[in-house]
């Protein structure tokens, strides 16, 4: 089989990421570098820093990665995208415009004779109430309804502003988000420990992958099940590439996207 690509969180379109536009460019070479050999593509959510479509407009920017996941899937290389906290509100742009399928929850696939268990990871594990209170409110179809009387201008702001306050929030020494709090250990980190509750009832699962915590994670659950956490292409640059037999986990250097 050819091979299938995993990433996540590249939260494109930030105001608070300098050089926003570089790191665009340099996800699209990645893009483009593996557009002739892959079978898919799996964004695992937070592609956007804040992604909501009106019935007649989409946020303004992001016209190159747009452009390129098009030609990709013109190919025939199918992209799945994954709706994060950031992006929740893709609807049916992407799917025809772009020729994206889209998830708006966790999915289990087979590949080859492995099975993979695909989520972005936002909520999952986590015990925090007033973080599920405020996902109940972004999920909600009323609220969603209700932002959408918004005019674009304000509305698009609004979440764009909302992401940065949250985002500078976790800002690292050297001025580029560090997404999350560090790892916490197998005790504590919460994808760690759903993906082990998980496993109680799914014991058939090789691998499970997540985005949405900012950490490079690689760890054996159990001898038939590995957890990969995927970083993101903020400041890792760091994606997973299965070639049938292996799941490799790599950190994009330009020209060396062999599995």
């Amino acid at each position: 089989m050819k091979p299938v690509y995993f990433i996540s969180d590249a939260h494109l379109g930030s105001l608070a990421l300098k050089h926003g536009r570089n790191l665009e460019r340099r996800l699209v070479r990645f893009l483009d570098d593996i557009k002739d050999k892959a079978q898919a593509v799996y964004m695992l959510g937070d592609m956007f820093d804040f992604w909501f479509e009106y019935r007649q407009v989409v946020p303004r920017g992001c016209t190159r990665f747009l452009g390129k996941i098009s030609e990709l899937t013109d190919k025939g290389v199918e992209v799945h995208f994954f709706t994060g906290n950031h992006d929740i509100w893709a609807w049916d742009y992407l799917e025809k415009e772009c020729g994206c399928i889209v998830h708006h929850g966790p999915m289990t696939l087979s590949l080859g004779d492995k099975t993979f268990y695909l989520a972005h990871g936002d909520g999952l594990g986590v015990r925090d109430l007033g973080f599920s209170f405020i996902r109940s409110i972004f999920h909600n179809k009323a609220c969603q309804w209700l932002f959408r009387w918004l005019h674009p201008d304000l509305g698009v702001r609004f979440g764009l502003n909302w992401a940065k306050h949250s985002r500078l929030k976790h800002e690292s020494y050297d001025g580029i988000h560090s997404g999350e709090p560090p790892y916490q250990g197998e005790d504590k980190e919460p994808l760690v420990l759903y993906a082990k509750e998980y496993m109680k009832t799914h014991p058939d699962v090789n691998y499970m992958l997540f985005g949405h915590r900012h950490i490079e994670l690689d760890l054996m659950l159990s001898k038939q099940t590995r957890m990969i956490i995927l970083g993101d292409w903020v400041r890792l640059f760091s994606y997973a590439v299965y070639d049938g037999e292996y799941l490799y986990f790599e950190n994009y250097v330009e020209g060396e996207t062999e599995p």
